[in-house]
């Protein structure tokens, strides 16, 4: 037989999930046929077939999870080569998943207990550090382990993070890890706004201007080199909701897009986005990530910066508020913003300054 091992799938991805199979053993293939579906931390992606042949066996079931290397198909004949190269072209399926950093490993705390506690805990499947010590000096007895045993099987079995989950836990886990964050707040005056304007137009356009007068957060931080590249393009991350997690498309050189070409590309990527279509290339490299949660619900917040960026822009729920203009009260329409960056790479001073040129401009009326 010959054996098809999963092939390196590029970008350092080491395992992929069998989405679906689109043979079965006994088939004959062709070459280039699509012979399963996988998903990774980044995309769906068809594998086509290394060569013609008939299907000996398949290596795993659907929601199986394969890494790299690892026996894929056996094709009957032949002298037992293995090959774990794909030949042709590789799809991008409809559905994407965005990519994210390895995370970070959580750091170990000290757990006391018995070896025979220990023995139990891993009989009944209980992660010691979720147990509450009941014993003397902070040690786990057998009755601990028993009773978060009851507990866990009272709730119910527990749902393993998959796809997109999966990686923004691993995301978000990397960003806690490695980021020093701060956020800073302000409201815009938008009342001079003529009906129908796009929030998310003028939300980039006043983004674009706060990068050209405060270039320090459209930057890349390396940790490890503690160093910053500040970025000439502004190539915005718009985060992105979904069934399946939050999804975060780059929109390429905004600051020389015009404001119709914007507004198609902006409907166009996020409408991608939902139908998770969009293109492994179209979910990294942002330089800076901007988040409409006002759209759902929420005034202020802390986004969450992810590595390499320095800065992302929040933008709240629109409200009308009472204020004072030329000394007499008035009802205005206020955009709450947030702006949370990289205090490693970005002073306060520069996020104040970023911040004040985008108000300044999303107060103008035009």
């Amino acid at each position: 037989m010959k054996i098809f091992k999963l092939p390196d799938l590029g970008e350092g991805l080491q395992e992929a999930e069998i989405v679906a199979w689109h043979v079965k053993t006994g088939d004959s293939v062709t070459l280039d046929q699509p012979l399963v579906s996988v998903e990774t931390a980044k995309a769906i992606v068809d594998i086509p077939s290394p060569y013609a042949g008939k299907i000996a066996r398949l290596y795993g079931a659907e929601r199986d999870v394969a890494h790299v290397g690892q026996p894929l198909v056996a094709f009957e004949g032949g002298d037992d080569a293995d090959t774990g190269t794909v030949v042709g072209k590789v799809e991008v399926g409809s559905k994407v998943i965005a990519e994210a950093p390895a995370a970070a490993t959580p750091l170990a705390h000290g757990i006391k207990a018995t070896p025979a506690v220990r023995a139990l805990a891993r009989k009944l499947n209980i992660d010691l550090a979720m147990v509450t010590p009941t014993g003397a000096d902070g040690l786990i007895t057998a009755n601990d382990v028993q009773r978060a045993a009851r507990i866990l099987a009272e709730i119910g079995p527990q749902e393993l993070l998959r796809g997109v989950r999966k990686v923004m836990a691993q995301s978000m886990t990397l960003a806690h890890a490695e980021v020093a964050s701060a956020t800073i707040m302000d409201d815009a005056d938008i009342n001079a706004w003529s009906p129908g304007t796009s929030l998310m137009l003028r939300l980039i356009r006043a983004l674009v201007a706060a990068c050209r007068a405060e270039p320090a957060l459209n930057a890349w931080y390396d940790s490890q080199a503690v160093g910053r590249r500040l970025l000439k393009n502004v190539d915005l991350g718009i985060a992105v909701d979904t069934p399946d997690g939050l999804l975060v498309p780059v929109l390429r050189e905004v600051e020389k897009r015009a404001p119709e070409d914007l507004k198609t590309s902006l409907a166009r990527l996020i409408q991608d986005t939902r139908d998770r279509k969009v293109p492994p290339e179209d979910l990294r490299a942002n330089t800076i990530t901007l988040s409409n949660y006002g759209s759902i619900a929420g005034r202020y917040a802390s986004p969450i910066v992810l590595p390499p960026t320095v800065a992302i822009v929040g933008a709240g729920r629109v409200l009308k508020e009472v204020m004072a203009v030329d000394d007499k009260p008035a009802v205005h329409r206020m955009l709450p913003l947030s702006v949370t960056f990289d205090h490693r790479a970005v002073t306060g001073g520069e996020a104040g300054r970023f911040m004040a040129a985008m108000i300044a401009d999303l107060q103008r009326a035009d």
